[in-house]
């Protein structure tokens, strides 16, 4: 599926091997659909906590 580039932005990022394995850990027990999907909602969790 083509990305909307309207709506949506490419990052490249790059992650320290044990961080992207708790990413996948996460990615798996919640069954998201891929990686990209699991960061995001691992993002919008963070910036939901309280400061």
């Amino acid at each position: 599926m083509p990305i909307n580039k309207e709506n949506n932005t490419q990052v490249l990022v790059t992650f320290p091997n044990d961080l992207l394995k708790e990413v996948e850990k996460y990615w798996h027990e919640k069954k998201l659909k891929n990686r990209n999907e699991a960061i995001r909602e691992l993002i919008k969790r963070g910036l939901l906590e309280p400061r």
